[in-house]
């Protein structure tokens, strides 16, 4: 008698698709807020979704692009303002 189900291989499939869709969020709310986090997380996201084989190859694509224009933003921000980060 088992108690639990196997584990497929569509599960990792599975996982990487949901990677690719945070890292297309995560890259389009951290053009937003909190770039200097959210745009680093979303290019770490999408990679690993990329090298699992996802199926949402363009979603990963789009989640790394937006992750890399975060930190263009940020640095943007940083040249405008002539400080090397935010001063509270």
């Amino acid at each position: 008698m088992q108690l639990t189900a196997q584990g497929t291989a569509r599960t990792g499939a599975r996982d990487a698709d949901g990677m690719a869709v945070a890292s297309f969020v995560l890259g389009l709310v951290g053009l937003l807020v909190l770039n200097v986090f959210l745009g680093p997380i979303a290019i770490v996201l999408a990679s690993v979704a990329l090298w699992r084989g996802t199926a949402r190859r363009g979603r990963a694509y789009l989640g790394l692009g937006l992750g890399v224009a975060d930190l263009l933003v940020l640095v943007a921000f940083m040249q405008f303002d002539s400080t090397p980060s935010w001063s509270f």
